[in-house]
């Protein structure tokens, strides 16, 4: 994570997007999407362990942005605290993929009550939206593009940290290489997405969690981010 000391050129901004903390609904397999769960134990030592590396580990950090679901700005706030960062913007087009009648369902329970929305949430039909309000793909991809880009064009020439979720994630990795990851975003991990003036997208590091190595924290941080 040497580069995050560096400076930033006037032409970009660098944007450290961190996964919230494990939640209550993570370690029971419990879909969340937009609808609220707190911060579990496990999650809150998440956080702090993240926000102690970026403290440590990256300079020049000028502002941290949220999602404004309590799970994301809640490890936001003890980011900023680490950091000496007074604000935490919060913003709604940060939040995670909405999952319609999937939201608070076990995907054991999803499965027997909402067959067809579960299989919604994975189809490939970009445009098909998951049944009770959810979101359908091309929906997350546009909402997160708008507003990482805004976010980015506000902070040219600066790094900022945004707290956001795994499936918000997954769709950062499509803008900046064209393709979904090939593994699952782990809670409180660490991925550098650059952000040029002309909107061009780079990804320079992506699912660092060496600030969980170590500790019986990383295998609680690989929940199955794939729908939440």
């Amino acid at each position: 994570m040497g580069h995050l000391k560096e400076m930033v050129g006037a032409n970009a901004a660098e944007l450290v997007v961190v996964r919230h903390g494990q939640t209550t609904w993570n370690a029971t397999d419990r879909l969340q999407g937009q609808a609220e769960s707190d911060l579990s134990d496990t999650g809150v030592k998440q956080a702090q362990a993240v926000a102690d590396r970026l403290a440590r580990g990256a300079k020049h950090i000028t502002a941290v942005y949220s999602s404004d679901l309590k799970r994301a700005s809640e490890t936001a706030r003890m980011i900023a605290d680490k950091i000496g960062c007074a604000e935490v913007i919060e913003m709604e087009s940060l939040r995670e993929r909405h999952l319609g009648k999937l939201q608070g369902l076990t995907r054991a329970e999803a499965q027997t009550a909402e067959p067809e929305a579960l299989r919604a949430s994975f189809s490939s039909d970009m445009d098909e939206p998951i049944p009770g309000g959810g979101e359908s793909l091309n929906q997350l991809y546009a909402r997160t593009k708008a507003a990482y880009e805004d976010i980015a064009l506000r902070h040219l020439g600066q790094r900022v940290v945004v707290v956001s979720h795994g499936a918000v994630l997954r769709a950062l990795h499509v803008h900046a290489k064209g393709v979904q990851p090939a593994s699952r975003v782990r809670n409180t991990s660490i991925n550098v997405f650059r952000i040029t003036s002309s909107r061009d997208w780079s990804l320079r590091l992506w699912g660092d969690v060496n600030h969980l190595q170590g500790t019986d924290l990383l295998r609680a941080g690989q929940g199955g981010d794939e729908i939440h």
